[in-house]
Parts: C-alpha cells; structure tokens; sequence
C-alpha cells in the first residue's frame, strides 16, 4: 500500500536581513561618480560586541587587579594600551606597526573616545617597556578572564585534560635568546622553542611561555608543571597532562605526582622489558597490540607505569606512523608511554591520542600573531607572546559566550514553540579567522546628535541579524548580577585575590 506523503517537506532558509527594502541592482562601472560622505564609516562593525563582552566580564577590574604595570606610566594609562594592542590582535593585525592602518579607524577611536589613536611609536615604546613580570601577570588576567566566562556560560569542569606542546618560532635577526635547535622547516636557522599548554574542554591557553631555541630539559617541565595550581578554575578537581616525548623525564613526572596529576608522557628513549606474554587486542581481528608493565628508569626514584602499542611494521608504513623500534630485527613498531591512570593500556593509549588537536592550535595561534617577533629584546618579546595569548583567549571566550546565547535562544524557542532562527552558531563552529569574517568584518557608520552616538548596520547584510541577537543577549546578561558572584557556585579564586566576596543571591 502507497501512502500519500506532503512534498517538499524540508525547511526553507530564510533571509536573515529584513525584508521590507528589498536590495535593487546597482550599476557601476568605468564612468561611475565617486566623491566623500560625511558619515564616519568601519568595516569592523563586530567590535561593538567585543565591548560589550569586555564590560560583561569586567576587563577593566581583572586587569587593574592583576596586572603587574611597567615603571613607564602612558598618558593613556595601562590598561587602554594594552588594550589597544588586543583589539589590534582581535582584528587581525600582528605587529605594532600594524596601527598605522587603523588610527583613524571611526570604531576604534570612538572605542577610547578620541579624534585619533596614538602614533605608532608611542606603542611601540610602551611594548618596549614590558619585561617578564609583565608576561606573567598577564597569566593571571588570563585565568580570571578563564573563571568569570566559565561562570557566564555556566561551564563546571571537575575534570581538564591539559595538552603540553612546544613550537618553533625562527629567527632572521640576531634576537635574544635564539638559538640553533630543532627546526625540521629552517633547518640550522636561530629560533625561539616557546612552550603552550591548551585545556581540550574548551581549546583555550592555558599557560606557557617563550623560551630560547633549546629543546625542553625535564627540570623545566617540572617548573612549568608547578606553576599550573595558580591558573586552575576554583570547579576543578582533576587534572590529566598530556605530553610527547619531550616532556619525559623523572623531574617532570615527580612535579606532577606531588601536584596531585595525572598524567601520559610519551617515552623518549627508555625500553622497559614487556612481558612478550601479555600482549593483547582488543578485537580478535585486530593487528594492533597493547602491553604494560612496571619499570623503574635508570635516574628515576621510583617505578612508574609504561604502556605500549605495537603495530606490524608494514601497516604502519601505510599509515606513516612514527618508528620507535626496540629491536633491530623487530618487526613491529611501538608506542611507549609512561603514565600514571589505572585504565587498560587501550585506553589510555586512546586518551593521549586526543592531544594530537594541540598542533591546530599552535597553529592558529601563530597565525594569530604569536609568529610575529616585535623586539631584539627577549623580555620585551616574552611580554608581547602573552599579549597574542591574551587577545587569542578572548576569541575563545567570545566564541563561548556566542555559544551559550545560541544554547538559550534554542531553549526559548522550545518553550514559545517558536520556528528555529540561526544566531551566532557562525562563530562557535569555525576557526578564528572565520568567524572574524563572519562576526567582526561588518560594515558600520556612526552617527552623532546632541551628544548621543549610534551604531547602524546595513538590514541588507545576512549577518547582522545574528549579530543583533548576540548583542541582545549581551545586554540582558549586562543587566543581571554577574554569576561570579554567587555563593551558590562553584567558588572562584581570583576574586580572594581583587579582595571580592561571594554572596548569595536570591534565584
């Protein structure tokens, strides 16, 4: 029996601009009239979104409670300077001189409420006065930035995985520091060897800093290691390192066992002695092996948990798999890691597999600006990598933020039984350069009368309804206590730090 069906049952996208004007053909061509307008324009009508985000955390607050100033005092004051550097970075610009494209920007210079921005030059003294101390106090900013947007997107991870990987960033110039490593790119060019640990919950920095061109001794790590409890959210109560070879070594599995870690390191050059009959699969037909055992390194003070894998030599060949043999006449290849977890060797072979999503993004952030080397001056360049960390974290947290509204419009929506609208989806699911294009290169004009400015948008551009919805939300979220604040949630602890107490707040 055929049953009759409707047709054309799937749902119509629709416009997102209003449709009252409809858009009319324009003609231009060679002999087409152009002359000026008196109306201020930008092409970064987005950055009206970042502000709000910026007021909705308390920028200001976390920065002048945490930062850790210069000697040099700017007529502008510290925090509109490095603030400028971050709506450099956020827009897309990498180097100070970089300003020169933007000073007369109209979204920009209404932003710090002058007729211009600074010369360049007076950037680039101030980012010349940055020194280590300043580099570090950025850390913090960045991980009271990491609580209050975790509280605003009602975000409560007990468990992290902290992702620990080292880059390469080669020299031209004779700067401090550089040195002749490991570069497989540049091979024998000078260049710094900066370390970045990500959170994979939620892809943002963690921590890290720039270091000379050397490859990362064991005693490092540990201090790296050490200097995580500072950073971690008050919701927080377990946490999983994750590192390549590089990062083996008894000091650093010493600073993670006396943190309270857990942790998979890969192994660099130890061979434990697998009971050759232990090996298992975990499907019959499988070709893949696993094994463990405990071993004690030569050095070490103690014994630790290894596991392996083992592939046939010629499967790994197809699937280009990185050698470790550890005999010469062994026709498999093996993985080995040290590791403290109680799983099957399987699964936490399985677990660190996940950190490979670390290399995207140090990628991303090196096209964000973390490539750019502003100084010959160390110290002046360790600052400056915070800084690109810094505006990096905001697109991150303003991507979660977007998230979140998107996550409330569609609750409203199933509660008014309403027809699903797109809303800022464009920014969570897509890179950073995305959703640059998508939310942030937005033409705007502005306009002034009685001493009152408004922002317009084209109704004509497809993107400015989602935007409007993500300022919306933005200003209902502006207007509500701000859930940091809260006793009832999970504590935060920068707040001891600014001298702020949670109270309890009626729901």
């Amino acid at each position: 029996m055929v049953k009759e069906q409707d047709k054309d049952t799937a749902k119509r996208r629709e416009n997102q601009g209003k449709a009252e004007c409809p858009v009319q053909a324009s003609k231009i061509g060679h002999s087409t009239v152009y002359r000026y307008c008196s109306e201020r324009l930008s092409p970064f009508g987005g950055l009206l979104g970042l502000v709000k985000f910026m007021e909705l955390i308390r920028f200001q607050e976390i920065f002048e409670g945490l930062y850790n100033p210069p000697s040099r005092t700017p007529e502008m004051g510290h925090q509109k300077m490095v603030y400028g550097f971050i709506m450099l970075l956020f827009i897309g610009f990498n180097r100070v001189w970089h300003f020169l494209y933007i000073q007369t920007d109209s979204m920009l210079c209404s932003i710090f409420q002058v007729v211009k921005l600074p010369f360049v030059t007076t950037y680039w003294r101030y980012v010349d006065s940055l020194g280590i101390n300043q580099g570090k106090s950025l850390l913090m900013v960045m991980s009271a930035l990491r609580e209050r947007v975790w509280h605003v997107c009602e975000i409560g991870y007990e468990t992290i995985h902290i992702d620990m990987d080292t880059t390469v960033e080669t020299l031209y110039g004779n700067q401090q520091g550089g040195r002749k490593g490991h570069n497989t790119k540049n091979r024998g060019k000078k260049g710094f060897r900066p370390v970045l640990c990500f959170i994979e919950e939620t892809r943002e920095y963690f921590a890290g800093k720039l270091r000379v061109g050397e490859t990362m001794g064991s005693e490092e790590v540990g201090e790296v290691i050490r200097s995580f409890k500072k950073y971690l959210p008050g919701c927080v109560k377990k946490v999983i390192l994750r590192g390549d070879g590089e990062f083996i070594g008894w000091e650093s599995v010493e600073a993670a066992l006396e943190e309270g870690y857990l942790f998979i390191f890969g192994n660099k050059g130890c061979n434990p002695p697998f009971d050759p009959t232990k090996w298992y699969k975990v499907r019959g037909a499988d070709r893949v092996e696993y094994n463990e055992c405990i071993y004690q390194p030569m050095g070490w003070k103690q014994e630790c948990r290894f596991v392996a894998m083992r592939i046939p030599e010629d499967e790994a060949r197809e699937g280009k798999a990185v050698q470790l043999k550890l005999l010469e006449e062994d026709k498999y290849i093996y993985r080995i890691f040290v590791t403290n977890k109680e799983e099957k060797a399987h699964k936490v072979i399985d677990e660190y597999d996940k950190r490979a999503d670390s290399e995207n993004l140090i990628g991303e952030a090196k096209r964000e600006g973390l490539a750019a080397i502003v100084s010959n001056k160390f110290a002046t360049n360790y600052a400056y990598f915070q800084i690109v960390m810094l505006s990096y974290n905001i697109w991150r947290s303003f991507k979660m933020v977007a998230g979140h509204s998107q996550l409330e419009q569609e609750r409203q929506e199933k509660e008014s039984k309403a027809e699903p609208t797109c809303a800022a989806r464009e920014v969570v699911d897509n890179t950073i350069r995305i959703a640059r294009l998508k939310l942030l290169f937005i033409a705007a004009k502005i306009t002034g009368h009685a001493n009152t400015h408004e922002v317009k948008y084209s109704q004509h551009d497809s993107r400015v309804a989602g935007l409007f919805r993500f300022m919306g939300y933005l200003d209902e979220r502006l207007r509500q206590v701000r859930p940091w604040l809260d006793s009832r949630r999970w504590p935060s602890r920068h707040l001891g730090v600014l001298g702020i107490k949670q109270v309890a707040f009626s729901p």
